[in-house]
């Protein structure tokens, strides 16, 4: 069956709310590489928005799956548990940043992990006020829309939001805004909006993801820890996106001097099988009463066994130096080609969590007309990218960290094609 026969089902299947980015349907895929249902192959620097790291069915992530499909798939963990989620449980307690105890509680999705960090929190301090950052991005369910810091199209026509959710802006030298700025902003929220006593947490992502890959500066989480000391608030580090190795560290907060209370990961967690969990500070992780966390899939079988494997894969391929090497000669392709170039204005990101952003060079202005055009022209000679950012003019890549070098670097010569092809693209 062509992709347009499959396209047209697709519309009349399913709501327009769900928006699809590609216009064609994947038949298999293999590490960075992927094939349509008419056999076109691509080459995959998506990831599935994060998610595969290690790459489409590495083979000991296949295996590890395998061999669990012949035990059970399902018990629910919380009626009758099993001992690889509890294994599981203590090799992220003894990985994630800091040597305090830790406990680990898993979940199904990102937006399911945020919301039970903010359960916990609140639990924990007996509070309600939570502070987020605009550009955040942080699920789609009611709650992490409220702390999501972008309105199109994440929140538009689906409030009202739960209460006590404030944002103040985050960090971008880049846009001009420092530290300072922000710091006063939350310290303009507590003389104007909400008592500091009354908040239970500041979540953030150390490199936001759908905001556009601005990673926040030393100084910042620093002051945040301070403040949130200060105050008795819990800091909750967003790592959904960020984690497994993607910023050059297995979790983008070991970049910092700073340890969070609680952490929230997944995407990249499971290899694509759906996984996520909460990691804490033992006696925060306990506040919740029995029966206050889990859910019907929580910590599915499978899917631990996917981690299992992944964390494995990360450390035998050494997966956070790969993506230094792999992102420092991206960014460098990227910086060479900024003098032909005038819209591609900055090239940022840790390890290979990697921005390019485009401003119209006589206004100034974001640029996403450029993004969207780039990235098409990309599409056309078999590469997939990704846009992000407030205006959507940035573009990110996400590709899996097991690429082959023959392949990365193929891919980079269609990425400069296309950008020296619309280097005269006017907005």
């Amino acid at each position: 069956m062509l992709n347009a026969e499959f396209h047209a089902r697709k519309n009349a299947a399913t709501p327009r709310g769900i928006g699809v980015m590609c216009d064609f349907y994947a038949e298999r895929a293999k590490n960075a590489e992927l094939w349509d249902v008419e056999g076109r192959r691509f080459i995959d620097f998506a990831s599935g928005i994060a998610v595969l790291n290690t790459g489409h069915r590495h083979p000991k992530i296949v295996a590890a799956i395998r061999e669990q499909l012949d035990r059970f798939t399902h018990t629910a963990y919380q009626i009758v548990p099993y001992e690889s989620y509890v294994t599981l449980a203590e090799r992220l307690n003894a990985c994630t940043p800091g040597d305090h105890s830790k406990k680990t509680a898993f979940f199904t999705t990102g937006a399911e992990a945020v919301e039970n960090a903010i359960k916990i929190a609140r639990a924990a301090t007996g509070r309600t006020g939570v502070i987020a950052f605009g550009g955040a991005f942080h699920g789609r369910t009611m709650m992490t829309m409220a702390l999501t810091g972008k309105v199109a199209p994440y929140k538009k026509g689906f409030g009202p939001f739960p209460g006590e959710v404030y944002h103040v802006p985050f960090p971008s030298a880049l846009h001009e805004i420092d530290s300072a700025q922000s710091l006063a902003a939350i310290e303009q929220l507590f003389k104007s909006d909400i008592d500091p006593q009354r908040v239970a947490a500041i979540i953030f992502e150390p490199v936001q993801g759908e905001g556009g890959f601005y990673q926040a500066p030393p100084e910042f989480v620093r002051a945040l820890r301070a403040l949130c000391t200060q105050h008795g608030i819990l800091l909750i580090a967003d790592e959904v996106q960020s984690g497994f190795s993607r910023t050059g560290k297995l979790f983008a907060m070991q970049h910092y001097d700073v340890i969070p209370d609680l952490m929230t990961v997944a995407k990249s967690l499971a290899g694509g099988m759906p996984l996520s969990a909460v990691v804490g500070r033992t006696e925060i992780m306990d506040a919740a009463a029995p029966g206050g966390l889990g859910g019907t899939y929580a910590g599915n079988p499978l899917a631990v066994a996917a981690a299992h494997a992944v964390l494995d894969v990360i450390e035998e391929e050494q997966l956070s130096s790969r993506a230094e090497t792999l992102g420092n000669q991206l960014k460098a392709r990227l910086r060479k080609l900024q003098a032909s170039v005038p819209q591609l204005v900055e090239v940022r990101g840790p390890g290979a969590m990697v921005a390019a952003e485009f401003h119209d060079p006589q206004t100034g202005a974001p640029a996403p007309e450029v993004v969207k055009r780039i990235q098409a022209r990309a599409l056309e000679q078999g590469l997939l990218l990704l846009s992000c950012g407030a205006h959507g003019n940035v573009i990110r890549f996400l590709f899996p960290l097991t690429i082959e070098q023959a392949v990365f670097d193929e891919a980079l010569g269609i990425l400069e094609t296309a950008l020296l092809e619309l280097s005269d693209v006017t907005v």
